[in-house]
This record gives C-alpha cells, structure tokens and sequence, in this order.
C-alpha cells in the first residue's frame, strides 16, 4: 500500500461507523414523534373520558348544593371527589369552590374557554387542563369546572431520547468495528488479485495474469478487463514487431529488386549520354527498353507497397461487402486499360463477404490482370470468362470466383510455386508479385485459392478462388486477423 493510501476496508468501516449513528439518531426522531403524538393522544383520551364522568357529578352536587339539604350535599360531594381519582379538580359552585386531586402550585391562570385539553406551565411542572360548564353555568360565560392532570408525557420522551443518543453512540464504534471484519474478509479477493498483479511487468516477463473466478462479480470482471488490457498489449507489441518487419523487408526487399531495374536504366541513360549522335534506331531501342524498365520499376513499387499494406492491415478496416459490386469495378477498369480485353462475366448478386475492399479489389485485379497477360490464345487474343456464384452448400456457405484463360495452361508442380514471391516467368513482364498479393488477399480473408485445368478440356488455366460468405443479420461480425508475414517471406502458401 502506497503512503497516505487508506486501504478500502477501512474506507467502508468508517463510512458506516459515520453512517450508522446518523441512522439511528434519524429514526429515533422519527420515533420520538410518533411516541410524542400517541403519548399526548393517550393522555388527553384519558381526560377527557375522566371529564365526562367529573361533569356528571359535578351537575349532580350543584342541584342540592345550597338548598338546605347538607347530607345530600355532602353525599354526592363526596362522589364527585372519588370520581375524580387520579386527576385534579376545581368546582365552582354557589357556596364556594371545591378542590380536589394534585392541583398547580402556584396555582396559574385557569383557561377560561379550553373544551379540548390544554398545556398550561406551573413552576417547573406542566399541566394538562381542560374547562367545562355544568349546572347553573351554563346559561353564563364562564366556566365553573375543571381538570388537571400532570403531564407526564415529557418524562417519557426524555428517557427515550436518551435511549436513542445511547444507541447511537453505541452503534458507532460496533457498527466500524464489525464492518472493518465484515469488509476486510470481503475484499480478500481483491488484495489477492492485487498482490497477484502487482510484479506483472509486461514489458520485462512474459508471465501473465492466472485468474480463478471468485463468483464476485466485481472481482472477476477486474481481473478479465487486466487479462484483456494485457492480451491487447501483447497483441500491440507483436503488431508493432511485424511492422518493423515489414519495414525492414520492405526496405531490404526493394533495394535488392530494385538495383537491377536501376542498374539498366543507368546504363541506357549513359549509352544516350555518350552518343548523341547515336542512330536513329538503337536510340529508338535504347529508350523503349527505358520505358520498359521504368514500368517495370513503378508495378515493383506499387506491388511492395500492396504486399505491406496486406501485413499492416487491420481488423477495423473489414466491413460488409458484395463480392459482384467488387468484381463489376475490376472487369470495367480491365476494360478500360485494356481496350483489346474479352471478358465474359456472370455473377450472382447479393454474395455479401466480411472483407477488406481495397484488398479484395488489388486481388481480383491481378487475377484478371494475370489472365490478360498469361492466358492469350494461340491467335493472339485473351479471352476470359469469369464466374461468381454461391457454393450451394448451406453447412458452409461459399462464393466461389473463377476465372478461366485460353494460355498453355499451368504445370501440376508450379502450381504452388507461382504464388511465391518474385517467381515469374522468362518472358513474364511483371514483378513476379501479382499472384502473391492474390494469394496474401485470399488468405487473409480467410479463403482458399486453388489453380487446375479448364474443366472443358480446351488449353487454359482455371484459378478458383473460395470466400466464406455472411449472413445479412451478421454482417457486422469482425474476424481475427491471420498472420501476417507474406513481405517477409515466412508465410504458408495457399492450399
């Protein structure tokens, strides 16, 4: 643990020893109203049921009282004070006042209109009191009956509010003290992976992180985000080494293929150089080998650049595409370029693939350019027919492109060979990289390319290519890249 770092146990007990006690003191105040409401409902239910049995005697004395007849008088005197029990009273009747009960001392000024009970203040005592009229007061304005009870409601309420500070005090240092036990055995998971990752230094050791699920949630989830964090590191630093890979070949590669283009275009620029009045048509000669190894030099370039394009790509750049939209823009830039090219073409649409666009467009463009340039009749046109259709196999759905020439035809054992890199023929006038960039484009798209005879019998080759297709609710699923090595020569050819 890092100085001045507070381990989160202890973060968790302190929160709840600061969090409990404020509980406890909240609901006890909202305990202390609700027994406050039904002490006072209590109380003044009690008078007020003593009231109605006080106000009948009361009425009861004040019929015989002064009329001269002293043994009722004194009898149901007498009644009034024992129904009165445990309550005060105070009778104004025509011969005096009669008292009865604990009453105020000193003695406060009475309501003079309070049918509901009330609070008056004697001393340091307070006193519930509630006034009536009986007997010959009624017709009058004042009252001539009332009743005390002490007020005993407070002294309830204060031993219940030191209950509560008591509780809370308590609930304190137990409530901290059984939440530290309580979290420290909780985060245990946690330390343990922290202690398992703290020596993981990704860029001095290969070890990683060994994880058994804990069934915490938090725990587990941490520990596969670390695990990814981690894979995608080292999936970064591989990247980052086959980029510098392919830098280097790519370097290493197009110096040493590119000094024998340069070399000769060199010796043809001396030969103008030194012989200005060189005839007419050597100098014709001279500069059409120029143009020649100067086309030579820029398909070089453009093919050393595709090929690193094809080991540097990545998964972001695939998206849904239809293989018949990629294949009708290579046939009309053949057609283009090459004005003299016959090319019959039938496809199916709507063969959606999970592809690279710029890749799988530079594949299908060699594979027509190679038919063009290799596959030329023995009359000396270049048919060639191209067909895109759906596997038909719903277990493993294809698209399956072919495309046929009318040239010699490819031997049985260079049929792997020409997929190598710089291996063309003697008469070949390209960089001997076209069919590799096919066969790195088909591989990465996980794919198959396979070259035979025209199944027709007729002279030619035929080079079928095979796509696993997607579905139209799963476009949007992204593959693993495969390796990536074709520049640097150390990858598998296609099968």
């Amino acid at each position: 643990m890092r100085g001045g770092a507070m381990r989160l146990s202890t973060r968790i007990a302190l929160a709840v020893g600061v969090s409990v006690p404020l509980l406890v003191l909240a609901s006890g105040w909202l305990l202390l109203r609700l027994v406050t409401d039904d002490l006072r409902a209590h109380q003044n239910a009690q008078l007020r049921a003593r009231a109605t049995v006080v106000a009948k005697n009361a009425k009861a004395f004040l019929e015989v009282a002064g009329a001269d007849r002293p043994v009722m008088e004194q009898a149901r005197q007498r009644r009034l004070v024992n129904s009165a029990r445990d309550v005060g009273i105070r009778l104004t009747a025509p011969g005096g006042t009669v008292s009865a009960g604990p009453q105020p001392d000193p003695f406060p000024s009475l309501p003079r209109n309070a049918p509901k009970p009330v609070t008056v203040t004697s001393g340091d005592t307070e006193w519930l009191v509630l006034s009536l009229r009986v007997g010959a007061a009624k017709q009058g304005t004042t009252p001539n009956l009332w009743l005390f009870s002490p007020d005993t409601a407070e002294d309830e309420l204060s031993l219940v509010r030191q209950r509560v500070v008591f509780g809370a005090l308590l609930a304190a240092p137990l409530a901290g003290a059984t939440t530290w036990a309580i979290a420290t055995r909780a985060v245990l998971p946690l330390r343990r992976l922290q202690r398992r990752t703290s020596g993981l230094d990704p860029r001095t050791s290969a070890v990683r992180l060994e994880h058994t699920p804990t069934r915490i949630g938090e725990v587990d989830d941490l520990a596969y985000t670390l695990q990814t964090v981690l894979a995608r590191y080292d999936e970064q630093v591989e990247r980052t080494g086959e980029a510098l890979a392919t830098a280097r070949a790519f370097a290493a590669t197009a110096s040493h293929e590119l000094r024998t283009p340069l070399m000769s275009m060199r010796t043809n620029i001396d030969i103008l150089t030194d012989h200005p009045d060189l005839d007419p048509v050597d100098r014709a000669e001279v500069v059409e080998d120029l143009g020649r190894e100067h086309t030579r030099l820029l398909g070089l370039l453009v093919m050393l650049r595709a090929l690193a394009q094809g080991d540097l790509v990545e998964a972001d750049a695939f998206a849904s595409l239809d293989l018949a939209e990629v294949l009708d823009a290579s046939v009309s830039d053949l057609r283009r370029t090459h004005p003299d090219a016959e090319v019959s073409v039938r496809t199916t649409p709507g063969l959606l693939v999970h592809g690279w666009e710029e890749g799988l467009r530079s594949a299908v463009d060699n594979l027509l350019a190679n038919a063009w340039t290799h596959g030329r009749a023995t009359d000396g046109t270049a048919p060639i027919e191209v067909t895109l259709r759906h596997s038909g196999d719903p277990r493993q759905p294809l698209a399956v492109l072919t495309v046929d020439d009318h040239g010699p035809g490819i031997p049985p054992e260079r049929r792997e060979e020409i997929f190598q890199r710089f291996r063309r023929g003697p008469e070949s006038p390209g960089s001997g990289l076209g069919l590799t960039l096919v066969a790195q484009q088909i591989a990465l798209h996980r794919g198959r390319i396979t070259v035979r005879d025209r199944p027709d019998g007729r002279p030619g080759a035929r080079f079928e290519v095979r796509l696993p297709v997607t579905g139209v609710r799963d476009v949007e699923s992204t593959l693993p890249l495969l390796r990536r090595d074709w520049l640097t020569g150390r990858h598998a050819l296609p099968r």
